[in-house]
């Protein structure tokens, strides 16, 4: 048997909710049959090939992919009678075929180079093959309103004609003749109506003797005659004969084109498969859709990590109503397989149960679940749960007979690839013998090294879970402070079952609860009040550990923000202070410049009344020439010096490149000076010596210490 779970898990579990949204989202009958009998396989080779094709559409539902639209009909008929010799197809056949054709080619199309991308539902396409030998067959026949065209044949268009014809005929003489009867006032209110598809009138009882034709019926009180006027008699049966004759030659039509069409059956049977195929996998792709599901990383080894993970059920019903759902998180592996969850009563400690069993039999049965992309998950070959009450009124079981032959059927089944899902595990007998006996049996799934998910409230099997190395407790957290439940699940502790909080919460008077602390045995009170008190501590302790971490994040953001600021504004300041410096030298350069053009006389005619001025400004310029031949010398120097560093990184020198490049300077060449890396233009050319133009400033250069620039 290749099913992983059994029928009563399946209904605990609830997976038929599952399987009624599935047979919604499918089109043809094959799909929903195969969704209504979908269930758990331990063949993980196949199911994880199903999965795979499944997140493959999705992937193409989710890029946008302008897929075409799953619209068919099966062609179960057509695929039956197409072998048989003189069988019929009637009409609506033929049209189905076509839009299989179409629809199976518009798929073709769609997933031709793109082979890699979807490597599974290409291949699955890949069953059938494009061509449009059955498309053109069956339009030269069909026109798009799926009716026979005139030109089919050469005798249907011969018999069509005659039709109209002798149609066109009797409508004239039928107008005619009641044109005629209506000035005679013996015609009904109606005047005419169609019987047995022939035009008749509708005549007044009392004048039914006057008018010539054929009496073919009377109205149910008798006041009214219909009469079939006498000239359209010949007319009618002759059109009559003609209608026939177009069945005939329509019946002919069809069957050579059946018989045309069917050297394609095997082409016809694998477009069955590929639609029903892409039904199957698009009514799941469309569930996924609606859930938000994925698919979660296949584990060869026994493990599971579920991440911010939902009950289907819970969460669709909870959307339709605009309510919350809580994620849950739970991680079981070989050191963890046996998670015994506690707390208090509708805290949520079964959807807890029933989200990790029912996700499992999803995924084993080729679903995706709603988890978080990074989730974990693996296989197991049986999955059994143990869920609510069970009585049995037919073989005259108790719920507690009927969970001992549960527990019997579990142990014949555990080991180390079954996960087990017990809820209210040990209920249903005496607390200290029944509490007494659930160890026992719990310490049994144990030693068959299975994996299970129990939810309990003894005490025993919560200390049980402590000490044994692979098995781990786990709680539904409580607000002791407003005493109601926060669904969310915390792994590492038991959790107190919060009894006589909850019996508060639901209006059961003081005395009354203190009168039954009072009856307890002390330390059972004790125990649950350090439980009570462990997980206040806990959730304090978990909301300053998150007050900190946020506290964390957002000093550091800060301090980031700063740093980030703080460069910008250095580099900022940077470029400011090194530009003030050359504005400074250029206004002290231009001030003097000014006051040099300040001193000069224009109005003197004497030729020497300015040399005194122009030796003094060339002696200014002169001294500015040597500071920047200076600035440019140590400039060289540093570079040199860096160049014989033993470490330095050498640039290789390539001389006659170097050669060529300065065999290219010119007049009016734009050049660099290879020590500073300034850009000038040559203004005059004397064999190695260039004078060139930096700015406002011009020096003369040996051409060896200069570089070509391209403009």
């Amino acid at each position: 048997m290749m099913n992983a779970a059994d029928a009563q898990t399946l209904q605990d579990l609830e997976f038929t909710t599952l399987q009624n949204w599935l047979v919604e989202f499918a089109v043809g009958d094959t799909a929903r049959q195969r969704l209504e009998h979908l269930e758990p396989s331990r063949d993980k080779i196949a199911v994880q090939k199903a999965l795979e094709e499944l997140a493959e559409l999705k992937a193409v539902r989710y890029e946008g992919e302008t897929f075409p639209r799953l619209e068919f009909e099966e062609l179960k008929s057509e695929l039956k009678l197409l072998p048989i010799q003189n069988a019929s197809i009637q009409l609506e056949g033929f049209m189905r075929i076509h839009q299989a054709s179409l629809l199976v080619n518009s798929l073709l199309h769609f997933f031709d180079k793109r082979e890699e991308e979807y490597p599974l539902l290409s291949t699955l396409v890949s069953h059938a093959f494009y061509t449009t030998e059955i498309i053109d067959a069956i339009e030269k026949v069909f026109d798009k309103s799926g009716n026979v065209k005139d030109d089919a044949s050469i005798e249907l268009a011969s018999i069509r004609a005659a039709i109209q014809t002798i149609k066109k005929q009797i409508n004239r003489n039928f107008d005619k003749e009641a044109r005629k009867l209506l000035k005679e006032n013996v015609l009904g209110e109606t005047k005419e109506t169609f019987i047995n598809e022939r035009r008749v009138l509708t005549i007044l009882s009392q004048h039914k003797r006057k008018i010539p034709g054929s009496v073919v019926g009377s109205s149910k009180t008798g006041s009214l005659t219909y009469i079939e006027p006498a000239i359209n008699i010949p007319l009618n049966n002759e059109l009559e004969m003609l209608l026939d004759d177009e069945r005939k030659e329509i019946f002919r039509i069809l069957q050579a084109l059946k018989k045309e069409i069917q050297v394609h059956v095997e082409l016809i049977r694998s477009y069955q498969f590929v639609l029903t195929e892409f039904d199957f996998i698009n009514a799941k792709c469309r569930l996924a859709t609606d859930l938000d599901a994925t698919l979660p990383s296949i584990q060869d080894d026994q493990s599971l990590e579920l991440i911010s993970a939902y009950h289907p059920i819970l969460w669709k019903n909870n959307r339709a109503q605009k309510k919350k759902t809580h994620p849950q998180s739970i991680k079981m592996d070989k050191f963890s397989r046996m998670l015994v969850i506690s707390g208090p009563n509708a805290g949520g400690k079964s959807i807890t149960l029933k989200t990790v069993g029912l996700l499992q039999v999803m995924l084993q049965s080729g679903l995706l679940v709603p988890v978080h992309e990074n989730s974990k998950m693996c296989f197991f070959d049986t999955i059994l749960s143990d869920i609510g009450d069970n009585q049995s009124i037919a073989n005259e079981l108790s719920t507690y007979s009927y969970r001992l032959k549960r527990m019997k059927t579990f142990l014949d089944a555990a080991n180390k690839n079954t996960l087990l899902l017990l809820d209210e595990f040990g209920t249903g007998s005496d607390p200290d013998l029944g509490g007494a006996l659930a160890e026992s049996i719990f310490e049994a799934f144990y030693n068959r090294k299975c994996y299970g998910v129990i939810t309990t409230h003894y005490a025993n099997i919560k200390l049980k879970a402590d000490r044994l190395k692979n098995a781990v407790n786990g709680c539904m957290l409580f607000n002791s402070e407003t005493l109601e439940p926060t669904y969310r699940f915390s792994v590492g502790q038991p959790g107190s079952s919060f009894t006589f909080e909850v019996a508060t919460i639901n209006g059961i008077p003081p005395e009354i609860i203190e009168d039954a602390k009072s009856k307890l045995d002390d330390k059972k009170v004790q125990m649950d009040r350090l439980l009570n008190d462990l997980q206040k501590e806990k959730t304090y302790l978990e909301r300053l550990n998150k007050e900190h971490i946020d506290a964390q994040k957002t000093a550091q953001n800060a301090l980031n923000e700063y740093q980030e600021r703080k460069a910008d504004y250095d580099e900022k300041l940077k470029r400011m202070r090194e530009q003030a410096d050359v504005n400074n030298k250029l206004v002290g350069f231009g001030n003097k410049m000014k006051t040099y053009v300040d001193q000069y006389n224009v109005k003197s005619r004497k030729a020497s009344v300015n040399d005194k001025l122009i030796a003094e400004v060339n002696k200014y310029l002169a001294v500015e020439r040597t500071k920047i031949d200076a600035a440019l010398m140590s400039a060289q120097q540093k570079v040199n010096q860096e160049a014989l560093k033993p470490n330095a990184k050498k640039k290789k020198v390539r001389p006659e490149q170097d050669q060529f490049q300065r065999h290219k300077i010119k007049l009016n060449s734009r050049v660099k000076l290879i020590a500073t890396k300034q850009v000038g233009v040559v203004e005059e050319v004397s064999g190695d010596n260039i004078t060139v133009a930096f700015g406002f400033m011009r020096m003369k250069v040996a051409r060896e210490k200069l570089m070509w620039v391209e403009d």
